[in-house]
């Protein structure tokens, strides 16, 4: 079905389900560009490697790859991931794969949004980007799922919904100059209405600080379940994320959701500031078009960029002091999921972090 449908989803009946709703499998690609990931991947790999592990612990875990790495990704991955050949710039499918949404049947549909690497030729964080742009109608066509080309460039980690008609994103990330200029935020928001079915937008500020995906939401905020969300924060009135969040913090406690509920909200403190060393930068190759990687330069560390699938969230780790405090309150918030720490040092290096590397296809 190479076609896209020439409808709206909402017109349709479809709508983007919250991540804590039930899924069927989970999507990711595998690294190996040498300009984002030091030593052609390799630790990078071990690292996808593991959060695919844990993932199928309780669902399918589904990894694409491009041809020349199908073996080393056969070999390095859990016998109970599948691997596909799925061509790729990298390995962001949060962020280049398909949004997949549901009516109330229960049919699944897949929103094929425009992708310029977060950026385009301008801000971009490398170029060529088409391989990636395609991954949506490829990952669709293989599920036998169709799909609609939405005439506006987003990546899946710069929204969260409940599943009720909520959406949260950033004016940093999708306001930017860099992604829609022709668009205003009405244009925007009815894009996100027409497409996700949601009715009510919550727009924070900034991303969380350094994060080079022009402050996606999903390491700043997200849904634990309708009317409670989970916010990056710090203590330290010197850190630039300490404006940052607490701006977040005051829109949050200032706003409802689509039902008239007000939020409950919850901080999951940073760990402290993450920056790439020597060694970390000597080994990633510097290429003409792509963001430069420098020692000394800090991350955009979060726990909140953690992945929900049945029954577990794996939450990315640091060797951080407030590792451990973040696993317990995200247990303690999430009863009914088993929360798995999985070190994720090597997946920031590359510029996110665990959920900017999975993506959900719901149950059916």
């Amino acid at each position: 079905m190479p076609n896209p449908l020439t409808t709206l989803p909402a017109l349709d009946g479809y709508r983007m389900p919250a991540e804590f709703e039930p899924h069927s499998k989970t999507w990711m690609l595998w690294p190996e560009r040498a300009d984002t990931w030091r030593e052609a991947g390799k630790p990078a790999q071990s690292a996808f490697a593991k959060v695919a592990r844990a993932i199928s612990q309780f669902e399918p875990a589904i990894m694409g790859v491009n041809p020349g790495q199908y073996e080393n990704a056969r070999r390095t991955l859990a016998p109970q991931v599948q691997v596909v050949v799925i061509e790729n710039n990298d390995a962001w499918m949060r962020d280049c794969g398909p949004t997949f949404i549901i009516n109330k049947s229960g049919d699944v549909r897949g929103i094929d949004w425009m992708f310029n690497a977060w950026g385009g030729f301008e801000a971009g964080l490398y170029y060529p980007w088409e391989l990636d742009d395609a991954v949506p109608q490829k990952v669709l066509e293989m599920e036998g799922i169709e799909r609609y080309r939405a005439p506006i460039i987003l990546e899946g980690g710069s929204i969260h919904v409940d599943g009720e008609g909520t959406l949260i994103t950033t004016e940093e990330c999708l306001l930017n100059p860099n992604r829609n200029p022709t668009l205003s935020k009405d244009d925007i928001e009815r894009m996100l209405k027409n497409y996700l079915n949601v009715s009510k937008i919550i727009w924070l500020g900034k991303g969380v600080c350094n994060d080079e995906t022009s402050g996606h939401v999903d390491n700043l905020c997200c849904f634990l379940k309708t009317g409670v969300v989970a916010l990056t924060w710090t203590e330290d009135r010197s850190d630039p994320q300490y404006e940052i969040s607490l701006d977040a913090l005051h829109r949050l406690e200032n706003t409802t959701d689509s039902r008239g509920r007000n939020l409950v909200i919850y901080k999951i403190h940073q760990p402290e500031p993450v920056t790439i060393t020597e060694t970390e930068a000597g080994g990633i190759q510097s290429i003409p078009g792509s963001k430069p990687r420098q020692a000394g330069d800090r991350m955009a560390a979060s726990y909140v960029n953690f992945y929900m699938c049945n029954g577990g969230a794996i939450v990315p780790t640091f060797g951080d002091p407030h590792d451990q405090e973040a696993l317990d309150t995200l247990q303690r918030l999430m009863p009914n999921r088993q929360v798995i720490g999985v070190d994720a040092r090597e997946i920031l290096l590359g510029g996110g972090n665990i959920h900017c590397i999975t993506q959900q296809q719901p149950a059916s």
